[in-house]
């Protein structure tokens, strides 16, 4: 899903971006506008990314500090809708670049976005989330990959990994988050797979083939309830990767780009087969590890 969620990012942020690398050349065409008024402002000085690069770790300063209040206070109604806006935008962001240009596009797209989002949010369904999720992460992206340049953006990647590990290993600020989302929202901004052990699902089989035989049984086994483990991963560690494999499509090109989503797949694979069970790690300093591996090789193969 991770990867998956990759190219569809790269096909998202490529139709819209105003920059397409050929020969080694960058060159300037019209690109499809981003809908709903997300168009970001035109930055081509350093002087100008730099500025940009504060204005968003200030921002994510702010919303981090607003969700904490929000949980704090048990604001959940505020904070899924919150979560549907965002959604609803982003998803609509992600399906205008795949619907062909036709008469009321905007409004085919937001009757689609809207009821997705809805569910998605409102509504318990495991295959509608992780689904979601896959067009949720290339629209936000598609907003951010303008606004940075490739030094900018290894320096968000910098900060974002200190700040992963800080709230993961230290504060235990994400799996807080994480828990709230889950078990008080019933929302989760990230893939989310439930999983039984093979202890559950032998006595789930047992109980099943009770079932068959009596209709007690199978009435106690549609009532009861079982502990699953779940293996999450946030949308962050999807996103910046795509920012980041978006911000060396404009500037070196397709090659560039896919070393660095090979890097950020390879960083996030190492991590899940060294990780344990039960146990919360950080995942962008891995991911962050593998995108910076990819852009050397870049550089030094391109």
């Amino acid at each position: 899903m991770f990867l998956l969620t990759q190219f569809i990012g790269l096909y998202v942020v490529n139709h819209y971006s105003p920059f397409q690398v050929i020969d080694g050349k960058v060159i300037e065409r019209q690109a499809p506008e981003l809908p709903f008024g997300m168009q970001p402002p035109e930055v081509r000085e350093n002087s100008e990314f730099a500025q940009v690069l504060v204005s968003i770790i200030f921002a994510f300063v702010i919303a981090i500090t607003f969700i904490f209040f929000l949980t704090k206070f048990n604001v959940d109604f505020l904070i899924k809708l919150w979560f549907f806006v965002v959604v609803a935008i982003a998803l609509g962001i992600t399906l205008n670049a795949f619907i062909p240009k036709i008469q009321y596009q905007i409004l085919i797209v937001l009757l689609i976005a809207i009821p997705l989002a809805f569910v998605k949010i409102y509504k318990k369904n495991l295959l509608l989330h992780n689904t979601t999720e896959l067009f949720i992460y290339p629209g936000i992206a598609a907003v951010f990959v303008p606004l940075l340049n490739v030094w900018t953006i290894i320096l968000l990647l910098i900060i974002i990994s200190i700040y992963d590990i800080w709230a993961v290993w230290h504060s235990g600020f994400m799996q807080k988050m994480a828990k709230y989302q889950i078990n008080r929202l019933n929302v989760f901004s990230g893939f989310f797979v439930p999983y039984a052990s093979k202890k559950t699902k032998q006595k789930i089989k047992l109980m099943r083939l009770q079932a068959k035989k009596s209709k007690k049984a199978e009435k106690e086994l549609k009532g009861k309830k079982f502990k699953v483990n779940v293996a999450i991963l946030g949308g962050g560690d999807v996103i910046f990767p795509i920012i980041t494999a978006g911000v060396m499509l404009k500037t070196l090109g397709i090659w560039a780009a896919l070393f660095v989503v090979a890097g950020a797949t390879l960083g996030l694979a190492y991590l899940f087969f060294n990780s344990e069970k039960k146990k919360f790690y950080p995942a962008m300093p891995f991911i962050s590890a593998g995108i910076f591996a990819g852009m050397i090789l870049a550089w030094i193969l391109l």
